[in-house]
């Protein structure tokens, strides 16, 4: 049973098309990735999917249940979570703040900010589990603007498991990272627990090819392949307009 079922999704601003009767179908666990030139509609459908984008017609379907027209907060509660393509974070804050202001929102525990945080005991475990889930348990207190941009990003993703989600939409997680880092990252990614599902957009072909089941090649807004990785190497299309002839 897929967990995330896009379904004729379209979306366009005037005459400009982002989106053209895209469909798929992401099963539990999978760890689907979003690949094509720039302009191909890619941040346009992961935003329709998270709710910062409302599509013109068609429907994005979790577990069954018809996402369209709910608030990005709403996605959220529903159960999928996602990072941008920029750093969102409070920087001046610790890292394990950030984590802790992250569970204590998703747990709806806001007003309780000004109790110490330590009294928080089940929110600061949570956010302690966290931080070491995404590899920083090393920088817990460490102010975040101290990170290196490999480790803010990694925080990014703390934040959205913050969340507790069913989904994982992660925007070009590796864009401007060294070689180590981008490593890191795949790591990161592959340690992630087979019961959440994760969606990501990316460019690095060393990436897509290290960690997705499946890959959709979008093209001017239109899906122009699905398939495995082996599928997606051998689709004459696919090479000839993206991938090129090293793949």
């Amino acid at each position: 049973m897929s967990t995330l079922q896009i379904e004729d999704l379209y979306r366009s601003f005037g005459s400009l098309v982002v989106t053209q009767h895209v469909n798929l179908s992401i099963g539990a666990g999978e760890r689907h990735v979003i690949i094509g030139p720039n302009g191909a509609g890619k941040t346009s459908l992961i935003n329709q999917i998270g709710g910062q984008l409302r599509p013109g017609s068609g429907r994005i379907l979790l577990d069954g249940v018809n996402i369209i027209g709910q608030a990005p907060e709403q996605v959220l509660r529903s159960g999928i979570a996602r990072t941008f393509q920029k750093n969102n974070l409070f920087f001046n804050l610790s890292v394990i703040e950030n984590l802790r202001l992250a569970v204590q929102a998703r747990r709806g525990n806001g007003l309780q900010c000004f109790r110490p945080a330590r009294s928080l005991t089940a929110i600061m475990s949570r956010a302690e589990s966290i931080l070491a889930q995404v590899k920083l348990d090393a920088n817990g207190s460490r102010a975040v603007r101290e990170l290196s941009y490999g480790e803010q990003r990694q925080l990014e993703v703390g934040l959205a498991l913050a969340g507790d989600p069913k989904v994982l939409l992660l925007d070009e997680p590796t864009s401007g990272m060294s070689p180590a880092e981008t490593a890191g990252m795949i790591e990161l990614v592959r340690s992630l627990p087979r019961e959440l599902t994760v969606v990501m957009i990316e460019h690095d072909m060393h990436v897509v090819f290290s960690l997705a089941d499946r890959i959709t090649v979008l093209y001017y807004g239109e899906v122009l392949a699905t398939g495995t990785p082996q599928e997606i190497q051998d689709n004459e299309r696919v090479r000839e307009i993206y991938l090129g002839a090293r793949h």
